[in-house]
């Protein structure tokens, strides 16, 4: 199989062969492999590189914007969510008056940090 290695390919294309790999794990490109395992760039692999860079210079976005674009084509469940929550507006919670309404989302939002928290006895010092 005639083609260019994963540092090959990053010299030629200008992202490095980290990047590459994530190109590829989020789906982006699909790159063969050779009979050991070696990731092989071929013409085709290093046009859709060239023009995937194309892309994100004219729509001024990222690579994640590219890679979370096609995750939501390819998962409805995922879209679906997201178009009900666009769709949602705010509503008070039940039994929360609307001038304590903040305070209690406030609230909320830092009980829902603080499980994120480790406690202080967990955490690790370094001497």
């Amino acid at each position: 199989m005639e083609g260019l290695t994963i540092n090959e390919a990053a010299e030629t294309t200008g992202w490095s062969p980290r990047m590459l790999r994530y190109i590829e794990a989020a789906g982006l490109i699909d790159v063969p492999r050779s009979e050991a395992g070696y990731r092989i760039f071929g013409p085709g692999e290093l046009q859709r590189l060239r023009t995937l860079r194309e892309l994100l210079a004219r729509f001024h976005c990222g690579l994640s914007d590219v890679a979370f674009a096609k995750r939501l084509s390819s998962d409805p469940e995922l879209r679906e969510a997201l178009e009900r929550w666009y769709e949602e507006r705010a509503r008070r919670p039940e039994g929360v008056a609307s001038d304590d309404w903040l305070r209690w989302e406030q609230k909320k939002h830092q009980r829902l940090l603080d499980l994120d928290t480790p406690p202080k006895s967990m955490e690790t010092t370094t001497a």
